[in-house]
């Protein structure tokens, strides 16, 4: 079943990767980074990724269900959160609460620590994305004034 689902992940991985590599241009027409540049590294580090478990499930067969398909299940859903929110609060807050649900959930009893992560590495990815590579952010329904 493992295999199944890592061949799949492969499959999509491949196709988003090809699509990166096709349809988006590495540079924009002014010599800056271009709307390919993420996307093309994501991909092939989703594809690497995706063939070293692939080959690192073969060597360490295993038929039972892992012990973790809660925690898998769980960030799955608050995935699809964070999607769903995305236009309806924007990205910044999208990001924010994903964090926090998704730490409190895989890093309890650090609430400190957690309630830091949770607001500081989105702020950073909203800044790297706004402010360094000028890139849109969603605004969501009240947009932040910034």
């Amino acid at each position: 079943m493992r295999a199944g689902f890592l061949f799949a992940l492969l499959a999509l991985a491949s196709g988003y990767t090809a699509l990166a590599f096709i349809e988006l241009s590495w540079l924009s027409s002014a010599g800056r980074l271009g709307p390919g540049f993420f996307p093309r590294i994501i991909g092939v580090c989703l594809v690497v990724l995706c063939l070293h478990s692939l080959y690192a499930d073969r060597r360490n067969a295993e038929t039972s269900l892992s012990a973790d398909w809660r925690s898998a299940a769980a960030v799955a859903l608050l995935s699809g959160a964070f999607v769903a929110l995305l236009d309806v609060l924007g990205g910044l807050a999208s990001m924010v609460l994903f964090m926090a649900a998704a730490l409190y959930y895989l890093n309890r009893g650090r609430p400190v620590q957690n309630a830091l992560l949770a607001i500081l590495l989105p702020v950073s990815v909203y800044l790297l994305f706004r402010v360094w590579l000028n890139a849109a952010m969603p605004r969501g329904i009240l947009p932040l004034p910034f």
